[in-house]
């Protein structure tokens, strides 16, 4: 929409940038649209990525550095529901039954980098390429899917296109809420 959270305009400007960037903003009350829209640019500007940051994300500013070292056709950085359970944003198992996406929520996860169904675009690195194949193969790539939304429509078209989706935990997101909901905040709330 029309609003962006300070601590993301804060981290935004921290950001260390790799070889050329641009960035980019999309007003638009339709998400999946909006998103559908970055990805004409990054195609049409002939990218090799799209960095995904939504506008309630606090994030470290080695991000972008980070993922391409991950070197993965989409990789994710870890961050947490902003409101209760407070759970990860990364699904391991997606399904589709009867028009609707089934997901099972993330319960634990490894230290190091692991293969994940779905993940929410709060922090998200993708190659340029998933987009011409997903776009070839379903036309609008963020339509939701029943009551999900774009993001976790676009992971369950991905992966049906062959591609495979990671977590790397070693980057952790806050969420910005009535509090940035991180690694700590989970770790303290699940313990109480």
């Amino acid at each position: 929409m029309d609003m962006c959270h300070a601590r993301f305009a804060q981290s935004l400007a921290m950001l260390d940038k790799v070889g050329e960037c641009q960035v980019s903003f999309i007003m638009n009350s339709l998400i999946y649209d909006a998103r559908n829209k970055f990805c004409q640019q990054a195609i049409e500007g002939e990218f090799d990525y799209i960095l995904w940051l939504d506008s309630d994300m606090v994030f470290p500013s080695y991000v972008l550095q980070q993922f391409m070292q991950d070197d993965k056709d989409i990789v994710a950085g870890l961050y947490f529901r902003r409101n209760y359970p407070f759970t990860p944003v990364a699904f391991s198992e997606l399904r589709r039954e009867n028009g609707v996406l089934q997901m099972k929520d993330l319960e634990e996860w490894p230290d190091k980098m692991f293969e994940v169904d779905g993940v929410g675009f709060g922090c998200v690195l993708m190659k340029t390429d998933v987009f011409y194949d997903v776009q070839g193969r379903f036309g609008n790539m963020f339509a939701p899917i029943g009551n999900n939304g774009e993001d976790v429509a676009f992971c369950w078209r991905a992966r049906q296109c062959g591609y495979k989706i990671f977590c790397d935990p070693s980057l952790i997101c806050g969420h910005v809420g009535y509090s940035v909901v991180d690694d700590q905040f989970f770790k303290a709330f699940s313990e109480n």
